[in-house]
């Protein structure tokens, strides 16, 4: 059964990525899509990509200061090829790119695999944190906007019951988690401790403003990163801050559906950006460029670390 539910978790995203690929493409004629790849603004989509390395630059030195408690100095180029290895292997299999980095650090560095993927995980909590408060801070600016647009939508009635629907959803969810003793109750109570106690564990390092700072950098850098590859579609030159925290949000959690967003990027960005009446062709067509251009990069840079790592290290793995 095990066997069955590893094979699903491998299959099931690589197939809703085709689907959502076919999907994608059949919503836009691929020569119009041609066209706006040959008409975007490389400038900007350079600019872009040049954030996303220097955010991945960010996150290899972060690394750095959770490996000194453990009592281990990682060289910063393997930090950084370890990272980009981790990218380009979730592109084929969900999830293994954390399994394969930490694999690295403990060939190249040394460091144990339980102790170097315990900080990893520790760094995905950080990350899940900062999303959130990305989340919120998108609420609080643009409440007004999201107010009026589900008024719009929908009537006071109905806002108000569903309102209620999902309040007593949420307590009922959680009285089942507190008091529940099923799997799926145990579950949800250790990724709640692990949440709080991965946090917790950040104040708790010595270099931990450091972290923080770099955990700050990361998150502008990949939010800059969205908005100015924006600018490389003019239809999308004006795009208001609303519509860059939610598409940006809109496309984090894409990610996490397919390999690397395939084909659920750009149809994540459709979604976001139609709630700012962004007509749908140049936005899947920013999907597109935006996806295809990093994940080209990824694809890049992640082949030549996996290739230099053991050229790098060779005087380590000879001894």
């Amino acid at each position: 059964m095990s066997k069955s539910k590893s094979i699903l978790k491998v299959v099931l995203p690589l197939l809703l990525g085709v689907v959502l690929v076919w999907y994608s493409l059949s919503q836009i004629s691929i020569p119009k899509l041609i066209q706006y790849f040959k008409d975007a603004n490389y400038f900007w989509i350079a600019l872009g990509v040049s954030l996303g390395v220097l955010s991945h630059v960010s996150r290899a030195y972060r690394w750095l200061f959770m490996a000194e408690p453990l009592g281990y100095k990682p060289k910063f180029a393997n930090s950084f090829m370890a990272v980009y290895s981790a990218y380009l292997i979730n592109l084929t299999l969900p999830r293994a790119g954390e399994v394969a980095r930490a694999s690295i650090l403990t060939t190249y560095e040394d460091v144990p695999f339980d102790k170097g993927f315990g900080t990893i995980v520790a760094e995905r909590v950080a990350d899940t944190i900062m999303l959130l408060l990305i989340i919120g801070v998108a609420l609080i600016l643009e409440f007004k906007f999201i107010y009026n647009y589900f008024i719009d939508k929908f009537n006071p009635t109905t806002l108000i019951l569903g309102g209620a629907i999902i309040l007593v959803f949420a307590l009922g969810l959680y009285l089942f988690v507190k008091r529940g003793s099923s799997s799926f109750a145990i579950k949800v109570k250790s990724f709640i401790k692990g949440l709080i106690e991965g946090a917790m564990s950040i104040f708790k390092m010595k270099k931990k403003w450091a972290f923080i700072f770099f955990t700050l950098i990361i998150w502008v850098l990949y939010v800059a990163m969205f908005y100015i590859t924006t600018f490389a579609l003019p239809e999308l030159s004006n795009i208001s801050l609303a519509g860059v925290l939610i598409g940006f949000i809109f496309a984090s959690f894409s990610i996490a559906a397919t390999n690397g967003g395939i084909g659920s990027f750009p149809e994540a960005i459709v979604i976001a950006f139609s709630l700012f009446y962004i007509p749908e062709d140049p936005s899947r067509a920013f999907g597109w460029i935006m996806w295809s251009t990093q994940t080209l990069v990824i694809i890049v840079l992640g082949g030549l670390s996996l290739i230099y790592l053991p050229i790098y290290n060779r005087k380590k793995t000879s001894v």
